[in-house]
């Protein structure tokens, strides 16, 4: 080979090189986060630091979850199919980087996820993303998902900061007809649905349908750097929150979690957990609803899904049983009650959780009530009252009942149907439990 030849051998291997890392720096630049199709004009790209792996170092916690309920009435054909779902959810806890859960439990075919998007919301129950916040996100890398019938999928993380106490926007699209959809019926929240795929349109402009339902996503975790663990709080339609005012976050979950970051934020000696809402209204510690997977799946049932699945969870509060009393068709046995939230606990401390118990607050003029049920639930929390079925317990019968009729709820607690709290009987259900019962391990033995 001639000198010319090899220097022009050289300089044809410095340009290749050359070419292929530009074309590298072009592939990487266009796989930052931004839409590739599908967007809008009028909607927001999504900025270049969405990537997937969060840049800074935290915990993962739970910022917000909910239990999947049924499949929602009037979809069993369609789905959702050529929509985009926008749930509204709130977040307890802060962090750098967050991720989410969605649910096809009670599909009865795969579901096609083909976008989704996390964003900051702009305001409170609003559909309109804080301008910056929208993100993409990912599944394995891929754009989109199939979800099993009966299963669920966690996106990949993304960086985003995720101020605490805030609503934050969840958006699916599914292109194709899925069966029924999965929700969540009593959320308390107004979410929103638009037609095509709007999953990154920042605006909100084409969310013009609400629903009082979240579809699909179950739980939005967080990578905090205030929080070193989840707190889940398990129960029926009290701490559902059915009687608590929309978008406003009254649910006794809510208060909680507010009054815990406050007391930390005071320099308290307190675990610092977020805290999660696991209720469903109507659930029951023994009885399982309709359905193939069952609907409102019962307590015990559901424990292993709503409870020990959860993101670093260490702690979990129990209020339920009431159910238990008021569905029974027969009077129900006060033991197997008890018996049915001792094995909640047996299982809590096995995998090293500790449990914290609520007494049964009264139900007196309510529809179901009779001397022979109210019998039932001061037994159960007799027995809840010697200290054996719990950690440690909080006494919210105690706190809510009407003094001069410790049967009956207190008029000043009362929603109106003699079971359920209003507003206020939520926030001293928040205010009377002892943070302090949230320090320390699940005991080995009760």
């Amino acid at each position: 080979m001639t000198k010319r030849h090899g220097y022009a051998v050289l300089s044809a291997l410095v340009a290749l090189v050359v070419a292929l890392s530009a074309a590298i720096y072009v592939s990487a630049r266009a796989d930052d986060g931004s839409p590739h199709r599908g967007t809008p004009a009028a909607a927001e790209r999504p900025h270049r630091d969405s990537s997937v792996a969060p840049a800074s170092a935290g915990t993962w916690v739970g910022g917000w979850a909910t239990a999947p309920v049924g499949g929602e009435p009037g979809t069993e054909a369609e789905g959702l199919a050529g929509r985009s779902v926008r749930n509204v959810v709130h977040t307890g806890v802060g962090g750098t980087g967050a991720r989410i859960t969605l649910s096809n439990l009670y599909g009865q075919s795969p579901l096609t996820i083909s976008h989704a998007s996390l964003a900051v919301a702009a305001s409170p129950n609003s559909p309109t993303a804080v301008t910056g916040s929208m993100r993409r996100l990912t599944f394995g890398g891929a754009s989109g998902t199939v979800i099993p019938a009966g299963g669920q999928v966690v996106s990949d993380a993304v960086r985003l900061t995720v101020p605490r106490a805030t609503d934050m926007l969840v958006t699916t699209y599914s292109p194709t007809p899925s069966g029924p959809v999965t929700y969540h019926p009593r959320a308390r929240q107004m979410s929103y649905v638009a037609d095509g795929d709007r999953t990154e349109d920042a605006t909100g402009t084409p969310y013009t349908q609400q629903t009082p339902y979240w579809r699909y996503v179950t739980a939005l975790d967080v990578l905090s750097n205030e929080a070193t663990g989840t707190a889940v709080i398990f129960g029926d339609s009290i701490t559902d929150g059915v009687t608590s005012t929309i978008g406003a976050n009254r649910r006794w979950p809510d208060v909680l979690s507010g009054r815990l970051r406050a007391a930390l934020a005071g320099g308290a000696a307190l675990p610092h957990y977020a805290v999660v809402n696991e209720g469903i209204s109507g659930n029951q510690v023994l009885a399982d609803g309709l359905g193939r997977p069952a609907e409102n799946q019962s307590g015990i049932g559901r424990f292993g899904r709503d409870v020990l699945s959860r993101t670093d969870v260490k702690v979990v509060v129990i209020d339920l049983g009431v159910n238990d009393i008021l569905r029974n068709p027969r009077l129900a046995d006060p033991d197997r009650i008890v018996g049915g939230l001792r094995t909640l606990v047996r299982d809590a401390h096995a995998h090293g959780l500790r449990v914290v118990g609520a007494t049964l607050m009264p139900f007196g003029g309510h529809l179901g009530s009779t001397p022979a049920r109210e019998g039932v639930r001061e037994r159960v929390n007799a027995e809840i009252r010697t200290g054996h079925v719990f950690d440690a317990y909080v006494d919210f019968d105690k706190a809510l009942r009407d003094p001069t009729d410790v049967h009956r709820l207190s008029p000043r607690y009362d929603s109106g149907d003699h079971l359920h709290p209003s507003d206020r009987g939520f926030q001293e259900m928040a205010d009377v439990f002892d943070l302090e019962s949230l320090k320390g391990a699940g005991q080995a033995e009760l």
